[in-house]
């Protein structure tokens, strides 16, 4: 299973890419996408939304089930990806490539509080057992 090492995770399977700006792209975990298979909808939150973190921002659907998607940290929707809402297979193809949102998060060190690679391999490996 692929975890790359300079990315953070959240418990609930989304994965962070901080950027040189400040600001931090958001999709769902080549695990995610694996347990939901096929993926047919993708709905983003609309830019310039505010987030809490851990709350419901987003919707993707596959042919399996639907699952929310949930804001890693505070912050605001400053992008959204309408390339995965056009084509959510993108996601099953790279899940780490298909990025759903980026936002700028409220306080930065929040991401601190993350998951590393290491211990969201051993979260999912957990979760199998």
């Amino acid at each position: 299973m692929s975890i790359p090492g300079d990315l953070k995770y959240t418990k609930s399977h989304e994965w962070t890419r901080s950027e040189a700006d400040g600001t931090v792209m958001v999709g769902i975990t080549h695990h995610a996408q694996e347990l939901l298979g096929d993926m047919v909808y993708v709905e983003t939150p609309a830019v310039g939304r505010q987030l809490a973190a851990g709350e419901e921002c987003a919707v993707v659907e596959s042919v399996k089930a639907a699952s929310d998607v949930y804001a890693p940290v505070a912050g605001e929707v400053i992008a959204v990806n309408a390339d995965v809402v056009d084509a959510p297979e993108k996601i099953n193809q790279d899940a780490y490539a298909a990025w759903m949102f980026k936002m700028k998060p409220s306080n930065p060190a929040d991401l601190d509080g993350l998951l590393a690679a290491a211990a969201y391999q051993t979260l999912v490996e957990s979760e199998a057992h």
